[in-house]
């Protein structure tokens, strides 16, 4: 009796379903944060406000609007299953533009100027978790 090749490389129901979770829990917290972040935004905020002027940012309410409404829309991208990947792909490109904004003033590497790397590596991984496709096409483990 010959075993189906492909069924030995798709984990076990139980593993995909703690891959799943595990990538739910990863993505929420991501969608959580972009969320809270782009909340404190909306409203004109002087704590707000005196950030953006010190990272170099115009600080009118319509520029962090525009920001926040941008982090929104990429949130809820990243949360609906269908356009995850392209959610992900938004948020990478504003995280970009705050690890740039933040090595541009020379704020704290570890602290401030890669905070955007790490929230976009939650991202992806939370994404590689939950969805299988995206295993299947960014394998850890080469020739599996």
């Amino acid at each position: 009796m010959t075993s189906c090749p492909l069924a030995s490389t798709a984990p076990p129901v139980s593993d995909r379903q703690a891959l799943r979770w595990g990538g739910r829990i990863l993505s929420g917290l991501v969608i959580a944060f972009c969320l809270l972040d782009s909340a404190i935004k909306i409203p004109p905020l002087q704590p707000v406000t005196d950030t953006m002027a010190a990272l170099g940012w115009p600080s009118d309410p319509a520029t962090t609007r525009a920001l926040a409404a941008l982090l929104i829309g990429a949130a809820l991208l990243y949360a609906y299953r269908p356009t995850a990947l392209l959610g992900a792909i938004v948020m990478t490109a504003y995280l970009g533009g705050a690890v740039a904004t933040h090595a541009r003033i020379g704020s704290p590497l570890f602290s401030h100027a890669l905070f955007g790397v790490y929230v976009g590596i939650l991202a992806w991984a939370g994404l590689w978790l939950r969805d299988p496709r995206l295993r299947a096409l960014l394998p850890l483990a080469p020739g599996r």
